[in-house]
Order: C-alpha cells, then structure tokens, then sequence
C-alpha cells in the first residue's frame, strides 16, 4: 500500500521542516482521505486485516505513518503551531458553534463513527484557528478523536462512551473558553 509508505515518507520531511505547513497538511489529509476510501473497500478491507498485520505480512517499518494514521489527523491539527495570539470574532464564533453542533449530536444520541469524527474533527480544527495554547480537555479531544478514528464507519459508542464524552467535551469547552478571557 503506497499511501503507507508515502505518509511515512511525509511525516519525516514535516519532522525534517523540509515541507512547508500547508502543503504537509493539504497532503497528509489527502493521504488519510486515500487510506481510508481504499478500505472502504469489502475486498481490500477483508484481506488488509489492520494495519500492524499488513506491515507484518509486507516486512514494513513506517512507525511515523503507523501513528499518524492512529490519530487520523495531520499533525498540525492535532498540535497546533500558531505563531499570532488573538482570534477574530468568527472564529471564536465558529469555534464556539462546532462545540455546541458536537455536544447536540451526541443528545441527539448520533452514536456512530461516521456521525461523531467529522464533527470532532471539525470541533480540533476550529479551536486551533483561536488558540495554540494548551487548555483544560484539550488532550482529551484528540483521545477521542484517536478512539473515533480506530472504530469501523458503522460500529457506534456505548452509552457510558457517550456519556463519558459529553462530560470530556463540557469540560473541553469551558478550557477553551477560559483561554479567551
């Protein structure tokens, strides 16, 4: 599978600073869109195990690509590097809005992967558009994240998970609002 190959490859040019941030981000989310379209695949899926077995079978080594693909995220959304301290207003606002789109989900009880990921992805990517300083239950949203991300497109959260994650992302929300003041 080059996708695994050639994010491992990626990830050490990022480490490297041999590739700017937008472009390493445009590619690896590309990369992870790629990696998981092909296992979308009944066939492909069934014969790729996991991935710890497929790099076992093909005699591989991309420990970078391996954990990238754990995460789901490209780096610079998992560990924001932003070099300016302040935020507009929309994206306070927008930041603000993905929190409370995710929080509904789940009391809506949207239990499934395909359902929670995308906005908890989008929940990440809008917080580190306001902030790189660390807050209270930032960490714990990309736990869940990296949870989601592990669990098949159809596979849903128990309803302690479910629990458990609204209280980790109340207490991730009240983090974040305390960086603003």
């Amino acid at each position: 599978m080059n996708v695994v190959v050639t994010l491992d490859a990626l990830e050490k040019a990022y480490i490297k600073d041999s590739i700017a941030e937008a472009e390493y981000t445009e590619t690896c989310d590309r990369l992870l869109k790629q990696y998981k379209a092909i296992l979308s695949d009944e066939t492909v899926s069934r014969e790729f195990v996991d991935l710890e077995t497929f790099k076992r079978e093909w005699d591989m080594e991309c420990p970078r690509a391996t954990e990238r693909l754990r995460i789901g995220l490209p780096a610079t959304v998992e560990q924001p590097t932003l070099s300016h301290t302040g935020a507009t207003g929309a994206a306070i606002a927008e930041a603000t809005q993905d929190f409370i789109t995710f929080l509904d989900a789940l009391k809506l009880n949207l239990l499934a992967k395909d359902s929670l990921h995308p906005l908890l992805s989008d929940v990440i990517q809008s917080v580190n558009k306001v902030t790189d300083r660390d807050f209270e239950g930032r960490g714990k949203i990309v736990q869940w994240l990296i949870t989601l991300n592990q669990m098949k497109a159809t596979e849903e959260i128990t309803e302690d998970q479910a629990r458990e994650l609204s209280f980790d992302m109340e207490q991730a929300y009240h983090g974040f609002k305390a960086t603003l003041k």
